[in-house]
């Protein structure tokens, strides 16, 4: 009965995805429509801060979700004085584009580039919120846009996974895949699921992904970082003691990996991988405000 539930939920999002535009047009909170170069509007959320203010927060979501969870963390950093701004990847929440897909690792890497630039224009301090798969997408922007980066906020992230998170696929899963991935490359048939998951409730989030948006995840980590030196910007990673996906020890580690010096780390006490105690931010609060308040 469960998974039967859980795939009507798939299919739900799944006919959602042809209403995205609509959807958009009923949002009525702060937002910006970011037009990329190949003519996808992709979607930005706001949170904005009581006062002006010539910083801003990128957050870059995790894999399933889009940027309307991460008011619980967009909205407590605005009112520390930053522009804080929650981008829907392509094919994902209110973003145009094919649910659960990305045409190219290229395409990818320039929707970031495009929309660090779009926020450079406006604000002359920019920090990178990525949490879990965001992680990664900080990666990507620290290789191709480092000098428009003033900080790295890292969430939910380690060198390694625990042993059974996710459940090995079948042999006919695996064909099945395969034979998607040459025949019809923009079809999502990889499901994601495990324990502990948010959003099966939400029609936004995406629970079914294709082979070449998995792939494109394993190109980037830690290793795939360009710089020639240390990492002079900022950063501070963090992690809930209840994680599902990384121990403490592993994000400890993935801390150590990243080359530079200004590095910080904080464990959430209470924290899973996507749900977070109100008062496990103050860390981050106190970080920003030494590093950025002064």
């Amino acid at each position: 009965m469960e998974e039967k539930l859980f795939f009507l939920k798939i299919l739900k999002a799944i006919i959602m995805d042809i209403q995205v535009s609509k959807l958009r047009e009923k949002f009525k909170g702060k937002h910006y429509l970011l037009t990329t170069s190949d003519n996808i509007t992709l979607f930005l959320r706001v949170w904005e801060p009581p006062k002006k203010s010539n910083k801003a927060i990128l957050i870059l979501h995790g894999i399933t979700a889009h940027s309307g969870p991460y008011e619980m963390i967009g909205k407590p950093l605005s009112m520390l004085d930053y522009n804080v701004f929650g981008l829907d990847l392509r094919g994902h929440g209110l973003s145009d584009g094919k649910r659960g897909d990305y045409p190219s690792i290229k395409r990818l890497i320039m929707d970031l580039t495009e929309t660090i630039a779009f926020l450079k224009q406006k604000f002359s301090i920019l920090i990178l919120l990525g949490h879990s798969l965001g992680v990664l997408l900080a990666f990507i922007a620290v290789n191709y846009c480092l000098e428009d980066i003033n900080g790295l906020i890292l969430m939910s992230a380690g060198t390694e996974r625990k042993p059974g998170v996710y459940n090995p696929l079948s042999t006919k899963e695996k064909l099945k895949i395969l034979f998607s991935s040459i025949f019809s490359p923009s079809k999502p048939v990889i499901s994601y699921k495990r324990d502990g998951m948010i959003g099966l409730d939400d029609p936004l989030f995406n629970f079914k992904y294709t082979l070449r948006f998995m792939k494109i995840l394993k190109v980037f980590d830690v290793k795939s970082l360009k710089t020639a030196e240390k990492l002079k910007i900022p950063l501070i990673l963090g992690v809930g003691d209840q994680d599902q996906i990384f121990t403490v020890e592993s994000a400890q580690k993935l801390l150590n990996e990243i080359p530079g010096d200004n590095k910080d780390f904080f464990v959430i006490s209470g924290g899973t991988h996507t749900d977070f105690p109100e008062e496990g931010f103050v860390p981050l609060i106190n970080w920003l405000k030494k590093i950025f308040n002064e």
